[in-house]
């Protein structure tokens, strides 16, 4: 396995047709990903003082957090617009050796920020609703 540019880790987001297109969120200089499970402990008397887990039990989550520069594009109108509404979209993340991962998330948080003599930016936090998907990648 080799070494991936972080330049290459991007999010997307659907335009919601069938079926969908994914634009690029523009401007973002960092994405960063975590995927959270909340265990279930089943230990008991005889675990011999150990914690014990059931596996496959719990709920599993992504949360996704982005931050860059505002430029203005239709994805960026589209996260606001669903940040302001409160509704979920679908989202694809995708990276530098073709894997590809999509879902519905919400956006949790979108912060504004601009200095009196530097640029527009913006940082985001997503969090999944209902399951986050490999994609396939097609073999070239």
């Amino acid at each position: 396995m080799t070494a991936q540019k972080g330049s290459a880790f991007l999010l997307k987001i659907s335009d919601a047709a069938q079926p969908p297109a994914y634009a690029t969120v523009a401007g973002l200089r960092t994405t960063q990903m975590s995927i959270n499970g909340d265990p279930v402990a089943i230990t008991h008397k005889q675990s011999g003082g150990w914690r014990e887990l059931l596996s496959g039990a719990g709920t599993r989550s992504v949360s996704v957090s982005a931050a860059g520069i505002f430029l203005g594009s239709t994805a960026e109108e589209t996260i606001r617009t669903h940040a302001l509404a409160g509704t979920l979209a679908e989202y694809e993340l995708s990276f530098e050796d073709g894997a590809r991962m999509r879902g519905r998330f919400l956006i949790q948080r979108l912060d504004y920020a601009g200095d009196y003599n530097g640029e527009r930016s913006y940082t985001l936090a997503l969090e999944s609703s209902g399951p986050v998907t490999p994609i396939a990648t097609v073999p070239e």
